[in-house]
């Protein structure tokens, strides 16, 4: 398929992928695709905001372009980057062969290594790819900056060669964990959706869908353990993906109820000797 028909097919064919959305985030992802405008998805870490880039792209049975942030990223690793080992080369055997090459000759697309955007506006579709920005709140402002091009006009321009434009309008969608505050030329170029923790209801049946083979009743008292661990003040409260890592090791040990037999899997939650402590506190205290 090239593109979800109404927010309920959408809803319908993620379900299918074991990734469960309310009707806030799938009308926004919705708009995302019909738009044709990027979707920025804040939330505290381990809400699915990654898993719903994956998920469309599932989905759609369509190409996946992620571009992962982090302290210092550059434009190259971004957009492209000139395949010089390859200039070389072609510069020796003509060289050998008495021919002399120009910068014409050397700086064409055959010469071009695509990095994700650059490989989103030249895409062939029909089906657009999904573009994943991930943990843009992690890269600098310089590097917001150079995503303006690609987030509101969704083409790149490559000096040597011009501005190339996207052939398939990509379906864009960035991440932030909120580490810090993105700038607002930025957020003016993106839809906007906030994912919060689901109630207990709706996260067992997300962690029943990732782990099928798990008791109910364990995954109901797993899900509520860890949705009053998040009300006692964590420096890292556990998301979903925490939650579904450790029903899994629970199962895999064969624990079936949330008491002191779970303590040794803590860790699975807990991200600091603090919050390890707390947990074990509210273990041992008759959370069940």
């Amino acid at each position: 398929m090239t593109s979800f028909s109404s927010i309920a097919e959408l809803q319908a064919k993620l379900d299918g992928e074991a990734y469960i959305v309310d009707e806030g985030l799938a009308t926004a992802l919705f708009l995302a695709q019909t738009l044709g405008q990027p979707l920025l998805l804040e939330g505290e870490p381990g809400v699915g905001k990654t898993a719903a880039a994956k998920a469309m792209a599932t989905a759609l049975d369509t190409d996946l372009l992620r571009l992962q942030c982090f302290e210092g990223i550059a434009a190259n690793e971004a957009l492209y980057e000139w395949n010089y080992p390859r200039q070389m080369l072609s510069i020796r055997l003509a060289d050998s062969n008495d021919l002399k090459l120009t910068d014409d000759d050397l700086f064409t697309a055959d010469f071009l290594t695509e990095r994700p955007l650059l490989a989103a506006v030249r895409y062939p579709g029909p089906t657009p790819p999904v573009v994943l920005i991930d943990e843009i709140d992690r890269a600098d402002d310089e590097f917001e900056a150079m995503l303006f091009e690609f987030l509101g006009e969704q083409s790149v321009t490559v000096p040597e060669l011009g501005t190339i434009h996207a052939t398939v309008a990509p379906i864009v969608i960035l991440t932030s964990n909120r580490s810090r505050e993105l700038h607002d030329a930025l957020k003016r170029r993106c839809l906007y959706h906030w994912i919060d923790y689901p109630e207990t209801a709706r996260a067992a049946e997300i962690v029943r869908r990732n782990v099928a083979d798990a008791d109910h009743n364990l995954v109901d008292a797993a899900t509520a353990f860890v949705g009053r661990a998040r009300g006692q003040g964590l420096d890292k409260p556990p998301g979903l993906a925490e939650t579904i890592d450790w029903v899994s090791a629970l199962t895999v040990l064969g624990v079936s109820t949330i008491d002191q037999s779970a303590e040794r899997t803590l860790g699975l939650l807990a991200k600091t000797p603090d919050d390890l402590q707390q947990l074990r506190g509210d273990l041992h205290g008759g959370a069940s």
